[in-house]
């Protein structure tokens, strides 16, 4: 077998080559529908990625919300004596109160006004899984101090570099001075441009209409040797409240994604976004090989009337859908890593190229063009040699 493939005529290859002009738009349309696709799905990623990343950091086996809470920016509150509830059902150790609310505030190095989320909880029980923010406890302990993100959204270098010195940096949120006492790293989302983190009471004060008793999560920890779903379903059946939400924490970082996936319009148009760079490459695919086939077309009669059949007509078609799809990812793959490295640069996104998305992006190609090829030889199929020439 691959004697006879050594021996068989590369005749795609020569079809396509013949005409080298046409081969290169061919090639550049490919690329085209490729970067396309690959810039969307890394847009689509970051927002998942973005949006579930301080989901992922919170210290609890078990979180409870509020029912009406949509998002990480749209948390309503719930009483908290429902964590006092939860400390009484067996197998959980801890159930501490988080308070989370967006705010705008002047950056200290441009003075313009943008949007940080702030997030406040007990210093002395540590409720994030950033170690940097947990050997700053004692900072935010401090009245008004707070520790932001160096990783934020904007203009901050100096500023950065003044905490790096030591120096503690003031600036205003609401005509409340608060101070920059340290920094951490934990990325901008597609829903705030970064983090402030401090005490509960400091949380407070910038939130002075917030009541204490309203929490925006709870964090459940569990004793060793408990299951986390055992005791989320002892925890549901024991508070029996219509204002609180129960969920493992699995199941509260899948509700963030989710919620960008199907009820936020941006989720949809990424979506849509990979769907029109596959049509347009099917497109593109298709136009350059019916145009080959129509130019060929005697030749392909020429086959016919000598006995070969649609079978090996498709295979030649086919022969140029794979060579087209190889040649035209290999610009279609290597683009879209300096646009990754531009965009993460300027938006402060995890932006970058994964191995599964690769091997996604090169299949699709290959269906792509395979979908093209199948279309384009519908009129050889189908045709007479006699009524070719």
């Amino acid at each position: 077998m691959f004697q006879q493939i050594q021996r068989r005529t590369p005749l795609g290859w020569l079809q396509l080559s013949h005409n080298k002009n046409r081969l290169l738009v061919a090639l550049a349309g490919i690329a085209f529908a490729d970067v396309l696709i690959f810039m969307q799905l890394g847009f689509q990623n970051a927002l998942y990625d973005s949006n579930t990343r301080l989901n992922r950091t919170f210290l609890g086996d078990i979180i409870l919300i509020s029912p009406q809470s949509r998002n990480m920016q749209n948390l309503a509150t719930f009483s908290r004596r429902r964590l006092l509830q939860a400390a009484d059902v067996p197998g959980v150790k801890s159930a501490e109160g988080v308070y989370i609310g967006t705010i705008t505030w002047k950056n200290p190095q441009t003075r313009s006004k943008t949007t940080v989320q702030a997030i406040g909880f007990n210093p002395e029980q540590p409720a994030l899984d950033i170690p940097e923010v947990n050997s700053q406890l004692d900072k935010i302990k401090l009245p008004d101090t707070f520790v932001f993100d160096r990783t934020a959204r904007g203009e901050y270098q100096q500023v950065f570099q003044q905490i790096d010195a030591g120096k503690a940096v003031t600036t205003e949120v609401d005509k409340r001075t608060i101070t920059i006492g340290g920094l951490f790293k934990l990325g901008a989302s597609f829903g705030a441009d970064g983090t402030l983190i401090s005490s509960d009471e400091n949380f407070l004060r910038l939130f002075p209409r917030r009541q204490a008793g309203s929490i925006s999560l709870g964090l459940v920890n569990i004793q060793p040797g408990y299951d986390a779903q055992q005791v989320a379903a002892s925890l549901k059946a024991y508070l029996k409240s219509e204002d609180v939400k129960v969920l493992t924490r699995a199941e509260y970082i899948k509700m963030e994604e989710d919620y960008w996936k199907t009820e936020s319009p941006i989720g949809f148009i990424f979506g849509l976004g990979v769907s029109m760079g596959f049509i347009v490459g099917v497109i593109i695919v298709y136009q350059v090989l019916s145009t080959d086939v129509n130019a060929h077309i005697k030749e392909y009669a020429t086959f016919k009337a000598m006995g070969y059949g649609n079978s090996y007509l498709l295979g030649v078609v086919f022969e140029e859908a794979i060579i087209l799809a190889s040649l035209g990812f290999i610009p279609g793959f290597i683009v879209p890593l300096g646009l990754y490295q531009l965009a993460a640069n300027a938006t402060n996104l995890p932006i970058y190229m994964t191995a599964v998305r690769a091997i996604l992006v090169l299949l699709l190609t290959f269906i792509m063009c395979a979908i093209s090829g199948t279309i384009a030889t519908q009129k050889l199929q189908s045709a007479d040699p006699a009524d070719m020439f």
